[in-house]
């Protein structure tokens, strides 16, 4: 963070009961733009994700790469006396956040109406895989199970007719993150102009569905004219080999696909009464991209790299993991950080994507090793000292 600019969001807190990666990867973009994100997690084993095996000490990647910028506490939600304690952490918090499988806060004593009994300012979110009513808001959820029934991975198969895959990445998991994220941000304007907190509820399946609508649903859209059989665009996607590796080519407009025929030195393409227009040329996208294809694999993507951004046509080298974090366009962006955690040594991160030139967001606050923060957190709510030791002696709170 430069100087001694805050982010966005320095002032607001955060009360975070969610695991895994849809909450946790949401409360840390907050956290990222200044908001104090007190992570409440079960004793002993804390977040799921704490568990996985690639770890340096003690802390998992995937641990860091969601929850840094935050703080720790261990809170038995199981005991009266860690329901009372979370309740009195809500009372000065600003957002409370849960991913539990809907109707396990009401039951734990922790629900929107409790704490906005508490809190009536609060902005009290709640994700779930389906939401919280219907046949299935009981389901235990995953990522691949939202893939599935959003239609995400039929589309990923090319056609309905194909076997459908996952695409390997969690999409929807993350991309709940990211709705939710924005959500929160927007009540927490809602609330300066109102004075009002409210109850933000969001799914996982209702955030891919409005995320696949924007392209990819068009068959959908026409009530009444919808088909019945759908298939891609093209049963070859625009990953290309080449001489050495792959690449990705993609003409959209009538001057990139003249500067292309160009620089394949394919001029007849021109006059092929397949390719004449841009209607016909997605009506015949699959020979066009065979052609496409048949040239490419003749030189080096190097060569072609060149000879394409002389000619204007978009394009790109297909990167490896490895080969993306010396990439000269990251570099130059600054998109990737390093820095020292006191515990798992020299991290690499994604820096926060949005950049303010006002309040800068931060991405070099270091995730939590377990209950670290459990005496400043309950001192931070109100609790004296002999309360603290009596309730770690009880196991209601962590070490």
């Amino acid at each position: 963070m430069a100087g001694n600019a805050k982010g966005p969001l320095d002032g607001v807190k955060v009360i975070d009961l969610s695991t895994m990666i849809s909450g946790p990867f949401a409360t840390m973009l907050l956290g990222d733009q200044g908001a104090d994100v007190i992570k409440v997690e079960a004793p002993g084993s804390g977040d799921y994700v704490r568990a996985g095996g690639n770890r340096s000490g003690g802390l998992h990647a995937t641990f860091h790469n969601n929850n840094r910028n935050k703080r720790s506490i261990t809170v038995d939600l199981k005991s009266e006396a860690g329901v009372e304690v979370v309740k009195r952490m809500a009372a000065s918090g600003d957002v409370f956040i849960q991913n539990f499988r809907p109707g396990v806060v009401d039951r734990l004593g922790v629900g929107y109406e409790v704490i906005k009994a508490i809190n009536p300012n609060i902005i009290y979110v709640s994700i779930s895989g389906f939401g919280a009513d219907g046949p299935w808001s009981h389901k235990p959820v995953y990522d691949p199970i939202i893939q599935a029934l959003s239609g995400l991975a039929s589309i990923q198969g090319g056609s309905d007719a194909q076997r459908p895959r996952l695409i390997r990445t969690i999409v929807p998991d993350k991309l709940t993150a990211v709705t939710a994220a924005g959500a929160i941000s927007s009540a927490l304007y809602a609330r300066e102009k109102t004075g009002k907190g409210q109850h933000i509820t969001l799914s996982m399946i209702d955030a891919v569905v409005q995320f696949l609508w924007s392209s990819d649903m068009g068959a959908q859209t026409f009530v009444g004219k919808e088909v019945t059989q759908q298939r891609a665009a093209s049963f070859i996607d625009l990953i290309y080999e080449t001489k050495d590796g792959y690449m990705s080519v993609a003409v959209m407009s009538n001057a990139q696909w003249i500067a292309l025929t160009e620089a394949l030195e394919r001029p007849e393409w021109l006059e092929d009464d397949r390719f004449k227009t841009p209607a016909l040329r997605d009506l015949n996208i699959n020979d066009r991209l065979e052609l496409t294809q048949s040239v490419l694999v003749n030189k080096t993507t190097d060569d072609w790299m060149a000879i394409l951004d002389g000619a204007g046509v978009p394009c790109a080298p297909v990167l490896t993991r490895n080969e993306l974090i010396t990439h000269r366009q990251v570099t130059a962006n600054g998109t990737l950080v390093e820095y020292d955690h006191a515990i798992s040594g020299r991290l690499r991160q994604a820096r926060h994507a949005a950049q303010f030139s006002e309040t800068p967001a931060n991405a070099l606050g270091e995730a939590p090793m377990l209950a670290a923060d459990t005496d400043d957190v309950l001192a931070e709510a109100g609790f004296a000292e002999e309360e603290i030791v009596a309730l770690r002696g009880e196991g209601v709170v962590g070490q």
